[in-house]
This record gives structure tokens, C-alpha cells and sequence, in this order.
């Protein structure tokens, strides 16, 4: 089994005419990478897009609630605890939690973060039917966060991507994110994107004989083969769930255990989750192409494999040349520097071989994250 810290994920997705990601504008976001425009699905897209999964549901629990407005926040919360704690007592929590008085009366956050029941619920344990002073309650946060962090951690996501809170009780309890991940960008150039010039036809309209659409508009889009990256601390991940004290602490095998089972989800996330905007107009359900995960001392990524745009393979397609130039680089990239990984790939087109046996399938490579690289 690897003791290394972090877990490196690299995933090449190729989606088909879609437009998974829209600024302000209503255009695709792009970025410019070695001098030429990528399509880029941003990494706050990606997140949103596996916290609110029916996979994550079903396999690592009820995501964090994400919001400014507390006065819903308290009318969800507290009619999710009511068989434990009355109204006043959860609206007590929120409260000292936000550093906001008055919610019932409308008043919001400055800001989005995320809540978990679970953390709100072990606020209301603390408060008792007698109450609380927020003081001692600040101090126990300061002498021992752990049983905190543990209850926050319920949502896992907060664990994974982090919390900042600058007010209330939550300041005390900020969290520095476990995972990195990098704007999804493609492996080659898009240039120039396509624009769907599209009609709505009224049906009754054109049953009196009348011609012309009632509506018309575009929308940009495009395909291509995506890189995605992200990275895995598993000792900060270890922290922030409440398995161990903080950062100084050392990892237990039960610890690190845990943290695995939540890696092993977040490569099935990675590499199935698609965001859902305009899928009903495109449907670009693509999963995974080829994936590799690494065990290793440092978070490193693959992305300047594809600094310079992959050209089309002679027989057409970005996939074949995305997958050997992420390989080439990869092997480059790891004799120059000595890197020391425990690497083990997959893919759905034939065999690839990366210092190591290939998995087979997506749940072999799973298992083989579950088991801290072993096998």
C-alpha cells in the first residue's frame, strides 16, 4: 500500500457537439492555452456538477446546502430536525453560526457558503434546552475542533472543496480544501465554434396558414477531447473530516482507510459527471475515454502534454493522439524530474500501459485507489 499524500487524477473526456458551460454572455467559456482558444468547463461547473449527482447522493451522503439566503436556509433546517429540536433552538444555532441576528426577519448572508444539517444539528446538541454562551462555545471550537469537524464533514463535499466563513461561530471552523481541480480545457484548438441558428415553430400558427417561426435565436457550441485534473490531499482530507486533529497529527490506518473510500468515489465522479446545462438540447452523456491515478508526494499535472494543440489523428479524431501524448508526457515528465509514482491507468480502447498492468475496468481502478495502490 502507498503511504504517498496525494492522489493525482488525470481524465481525458471526449464530449460531442454540446455546450456544458455558458458565461454571462451566453457564450462558451473558453481559455487561450499555447497561443491558440480551448473550449473550458469551469472547475466550480465540474464540482456543482458531481456534489449534486444521483451517484454522490447514493454513495457519500447529503451534499452541503449552498446559499446566502438564511431565512430559507432556517425554515429547511428547521423542519428537517423537528423530530429533535424545536424551532428556536435550530434558529439559535443558525444564528451564532452566521454571526447574523434577525434571520427570521430576512436577514441573509454577505456571502454563499455551505451548510450541513449535521453541523447545524451538533450546534443545536451544544445549545441545550438552558442555552449556550457563544464564548465557551468559541473556546471549545479553539481547544478542540475535531467533534466539529466530524459533524461538518457529514457533507462531504465541504471536506473535498473547502469553506471560507468570515463571521459567527463558522469562522472559527473555516477549511481549507482537500482537493484541487483544474477548468476542464481541451486537449487541441476550437476555432472558430460553431452557432446553432435555431427556430420555435407555433403549431397553431401554422394551422391557419400563417408562415414564420414565433421564435429565433443561437447558441455557440462545440466538441472536443477535455482534460480534466484534479488532485487529492489525503491528510488534509483525513483533518477535515475529523479522523485526525490537524495537519501535525499522524494518520492512522483507519484514518487513511476512510479517506481512500472517499478517493475511490471522487475517481467515479471525475470520470462519469457531466454538467447538465443545454443537455436537453445535446445530450453530450459521454463518460471517461482514459483515466490515470497516481499516488504521489506532490500534486502534479498533466496539462502541458497538450500545451501545444493536438493535431487530428490521420485517420480522423483527437482521442488516440490526446491518450499517447498524455502518456509520452507523463513518462517525459517523470525521468526528468525522478518522480517517484504509483501509477495505474484505464482506458476503453484497447490495452495502455503505464509502468504497470493496465486496469480492465472503472471498478478495478477504483478498488485499486481503495487499496492505497496496492496490487
Amino acid at each position: 500500500m502507498s503511504a504517498k499524500n496525494f492522489i493525482n487524477f488525470h481524465v481525458l473526456i471526449s464530449h460531442s457537439p454540446s455546450c456544458l458551460n455558458r458565461d454571462d454572455m451566453n457564450m462558451q467559456k473558453s481559455a487561450v492555452f499555447g497561443g491558440v482558444n480551448r473550449v473550458r468547463v469551469s472547475s466550480q461547473s465540474l464540482k456543482r456538477a458531481m456534489r449534486t449527482s444521483t451517484y454522490y447522493a447514493q454513495k457519500l451522503g447529503e451534499p452541503s446546502v449552498r446559499t446566502r439566503d438564511l431565512p430559507r436556509l432556517q425554515v429547511r433546517y428547521t423542519e428537517a430536525l423537528k423530530d429533535r429540536y424545536d424551532a428556536a433552538r435550530v434558529a439559535q444555532a443558525l444564528q451564532w453560526m452566521s454571526g447574523k441576528e434577525g434571520i427570521a426577519d430576512g436577514t441573509g448572508s454577505d456571502a454563499v457558503a455551505p451548510w450541513a444539517l449535521e453541523e447545524v444539528a451538533h450546534f443545536c446538541e451544544l445549545l441545550g434546552e438552558e442555552g449556550q454562551d457563544p464564548k465557551k462555545l468559541e473556546k471549545q471550537i479553539e481547544k478542540d475542533a475535531k467533534p466539529f469537524r466530524a459533524a461538518m464533514a457529514q457533507a462531504v463535499d465541504i471536506a473535498l472543496s473547502g469553506r471560507m466563513a468570515t463571521s459567527g461561530l463558522m469562522s472559527n471552523l473555516s477549511v481549507d480544501g482537500a482537493m484541487a481541480i483544474a477548468h476542464a480545457i481541451t486537449t487541441h484548438a476550437v476555432e472558430p465554434q460553431d452557432v446553432d441558428w435555431f427556430t420555435a415553430v407555433d403549431d397553431l400558427t401554422i394551422d391557419a396558414g400563417e408562415t414564420g417561426a414565433a421564435h429565433l435565436d443561437t447558441q455557440q457550441f462545440s466538441s472536443g477531447v477535455f482534460y480534466r485534473y484534479a488532485s487529492l490531499n489525503l491528510k488534509q482530507l483525513q483533518v477535515n473530516l475529523g479522523l485526525i486533529a490537524d495537519m501535525k497529527s499522524a494518520e492512522t490506518a483507519e484514518s487513511r482507510t476512510q479517506a481512500l473510500g472517499v478517493a475511490r468515489h471522487l475517481l467515479h465522479l471525475l470520470a462519469t459527471v457531466v454538467p447538465s446545462a443545454k443537455q436537453q438540447s445535446f445530450a453530450a452523456h459521454n463518460l471517461a475515454d482514459f483515466v490515470v491515478v497516481s499516488f504521489a508526494d506532490q500534486p502534479i499535472s498533466l496539462a502541458n502534454a497538450f500545451e501545444e494543440p493536438i493535431k487530428r489523428d490521420r485517420n480522423g479524431g483527437f482521442l488516440k493522439p490526446s491518450i499517447s501524448a498524455l502518456t509520452d508526457y507523463w513518462s517525459r515528465i517523470h525521468a526528468a524530474y525522478g518522480l517517484d509514482e504509483s501509477a495505474r491507468a484505464f482506458a476503453v480502447q484497447g490495452d495502455v500501459d503505464l509502468q504497470g498492468k493496465a486496469a480492465a475496468t472503472l471498478a478495478e481502478l477504483e478498488d485499486w485507489v481503495l487499496h492505497g495502490g496496492r496490487g
